[in-house]
């Protein structure tokens, strides 16, 4: 049997989210293939494991309840990955990992930042790689690769905090040029944290304010009117991509805020409370389109496992725009899933298995080579001759 070690939580915004998604999945990972090991980073970036973490009432009071856990640290030795505990008399091996599946939402760790970690050790896991995974945590960089591919995108403008501090006249003189209203967002944050709809300029100032206390970089884009939110998920790697089914999620407020998403009524649900509608209620060539975008948007980002790419429509004239990928969904979408016949402990089994298939055939790559320049190399004086 596999070790399948969870990883999530990690200072972010959005880790009480990662918490909820991570205990969602571990609930339904197939226990006759994985042996499930959750691995917590807390909000202080410190590594745990124990099963103690598998219950959602454990984190109510989390530093009070910690010393019943082992602080570790992932390390590879020999051909192995084992988690190791930490302490300043005896350090041992708890436990051999086989495979990583990241369940982490938002900036420090789903922009890349912890695969890019898991890449150096060498550990299979099973989400995108490091330049997919940031490039969609960042909103500029995303829409400027989208835009090269002629995905189509609403009309924004970005700046960074210092330049709105020195500039601020400037700034907005563009943003008026895009019309009201527009929605102003942090650039790296994910679950619509520091989100906001303007209806007029009165309130653009300190909707700004308010988006730079997450971020140092900042968007703000033309707000579609009329709007229809509809979110496709897909499954794949590089070679074998599917779409699911879609959904039309009904926001409370303008936009899909991050009250809809985890505040309304199940706190313990994620992305599953959120109120929708599925399959969304667009026309059969409009599906078509959306879902052969989603499908563009996955290879072009080289995305794997499983994300969901959300989009906005103008109900009025039936244009649709891609608002932004997430390579780690909140409930890592597997509710769309089941309109697929793929319940969630088989969705699970599919990523897990594309995955590892990809990390086999990428250690068949060359990674470096047998030479060593350095062998015959004579200090200042540089290599022999």
């Amino acid at each position: 049997m596999l070790k399948l070690g969870v990883i999530f939580g990690g200072e972010t915004v959005e880790h009480e989210v990662s918490i909820i998604s991570a205990l969602q999945a571990i609930s339904n990972i197939d226990k006759n293939k994985y042996d499930v090991i959750p691995i917590y980073i807390s909000k202080d970036r410190i590594w745990y494991t124990g099963d103690e973490l598998k219950d959602i009432k454990f984190y109510s009071d989390f530093e009070n309840n910690k010393k019943v856990l082992k602080q570790i640290v992932l390390y590879k030795k020999g051909n192995e990955f084992y988690l190791r505990t930490v302490d300043k008399l005896i350090s041992k091996n708890l436990t051999n990992i086989d495979i990583v599946l990241p369940i982490v939402h938002g900036n420090n760790v789903e922009d890349g930042s912890l695969v890019g970690y898991l890449d150096t050790l060498g550990i299979c896991y099973v989400a995108s790689r490091v330049l997919g995974s940031s490039i969609a945590q960042d909103k500029v960089v995303m829409k400027d690769l989208m835009k090269a591919h002629n995905i189509p995108i609403v009309p924004y403008v970005w700046f960074y905090d210092y330049e709105y501090l020195k500039n601020k006249n400037n700034i907005l003189k563009e943003i008026k040029n895009l019309e009201y209203p527009v929605v102003v967002k942090p650039a790296t944050l994910g679950s619509s944290v520091g989100i906001t709809f303007v209806d007029s300029e009165k309130k653009i100032e300190d909707t700004i304010e308010e988006a730079m206390k997450y971020d140092v970089k900042i968007v703000v884009e033309k707000a579609v009117t009329n709007l229809i939110e509809v979110n496709a998920s897909v499954l794949g790697n590089y070679e074998t991509q599917k779409v699911s089914t879609l959904e039309e999620v009904m926001g409370l407020d303008e936009i899909l805020s991050f009250n809809d998403k985890y505040l309304s009524d199940a706190k313990t649900k994620g992305m599953v409370a959120t109120s929708r509608v599925i399959p969304a209620r667009i026309s059969d060539k409009l599906t078509k389109d959306i879902k052969d975008t989603a499908i563009l948007l996955f290879k072009v980002f080289n995305l794997s496992g499983v994300v969901r790419i959300d989009f906005l429509i103008d109900g009025k004239n039936k244009k649709f725009y891609v608002n932004e990928p997430n390579t780690i969904p909140g409930s890592l979408a597997f509710y769309l899933w089941k309109y697929e016949g793929l319940e969630y402990k088989d969705m699970l089994n599919e990523i897990i298995d594309l995955c590892m298939k990809e990390y086999k055939q990428r250690l068949k790559k060359i990674k470096s080579f047998d030479s060593n320049i350095l062998k015959n190399f004579n200090g200042a004086k540089g290599v022999k001759k």
